[in-house]
């Protein structure tokens, strides 16, 4: 088909659109990885934009080699990891059962679900809940309440009850039980949606600064985005080399000297940042799949 004048430079306009609005996205990420592989001193000379003046490992070897980053690291790897198989499970479980429309007081408790996406109690009821609770300073903070979510489970509902009934009827014709029907039908055929929330969930986890910042004290279970948002604020270098023997070594050294607060900065967030964006290409796929399903279904 032959486009006509006006298509021609609305298509031009469009692609135009979305090639700023791409190096909107990524130009920070280059900066900040221009920054972080470039040694600190120099950079603060400014002139520092798309690739690295003076080439540098430093600065990621100052902040791998820390123990509280590394501590950090493994506490949300291990929130997300758990927080996210225990929201699928807990999802899939209960979007499962309310989907049979024959099920005693469905409506109520649909309601009830409901009702905790339109109001909240507020932060300082919840920290006393959580308090009650004795999650407070503990690693179950960012697993606990954070394992069920209202919307992921209406989304999970409409979704499994746009599965053919006649899958199900002939299952239990058959004998299988509830467990068996899930296993062996819903969950397989869930999969896009599945993939497409388990992706959510994980990106919650593992940029949440909030909880490690207002509900955890302990260092020792602070998650990376938690000390990465205390480094951000502070004033000094000392935030990072202060709690480490190795790192004080370091600081009698030369080398020290080439490394900024803003280098170090720089070299933490890419190191916060790029292991979840790597997921995004593997899960690509059936992220797209399970939200175009979901919308078209809900």
């Amino acid at each position: 088909m032959r486009l006509s004048t006006g298509e021609k430079v609305s298509q031009i306009i469009i692609v135009v659109l979305l090639g700023l609005l791409c190096v909107s996205v990524i130009y920070p990420f280059m900066y900040m990885l221009a920054i972080s592989l470039n040694v600190g001193s120099d950079a603060a000379k400014g002139g520092v934009y798309l690739w690295p003046r003076e080439f540098t490992l430093y600065n990621y070897e100052v902040v791998l080699g820390n123990t509280v980053i590394q501590h950090a690291y493994l506490i949300t790897i291990l929130r997300t990891i758990i927080g996210t198989a225990c929201g699928l499970f807990i999802t899939l479980i209960a979007a499962f059962g309310l989907s049979y429309r024959q099920l005693p007081l469905r409506n109520t408790l649909l309601g009830y679900i409901l009702i905790t996406m339109l109001f909240s109690g507020g932060l300082i009821p919840f920290y006393i809940q959580l308090y009650n609770l004795n999650l407070i300073n503990s690693f179950w903070v960012y697993i606990i309440p954070t394992a069920f979510s209202a919307w992921n489970m209406f989304v999970m509902m409409k979704f499994i009850q746009g599965i053919p009934d006649a899958l199900v009827e002939s299952a239990e014709i058959d004998g299988a039980s509830p467990v068996r029907i899930l296993y062996s039908i819903i969950m397989p055929l869930s999969k896009p949606m599945l993939a497409a929330l388990g992706l959510f969930t994980a990106v919650m986890h593992w940029n949440d600064w909030f909880s490690g910042a207002f509900y955890v004290s302990d260092q020792t279970l602070i998650p990376v985005q938690t000390f990465l948002q205390q480094l951000l604020s502070a004033q000094d270098i000392s935030v990072v080399l202060g709690s480490n023997n190795n790192q004080e070594a370091l600081a009698r050294g030369s080398m020290l000297s080439n490394v900024t607060l803003m280098s170090i900065k720089m070299a933490t967030v890419m190191v916060s940042a790029l292991p979840i964006l790597c997921v995004y290409p593997f899960l690509q796929k059936y992220f797209v799949k399970g939200v175009l399903i979901g919308s078209v279904k809900g």
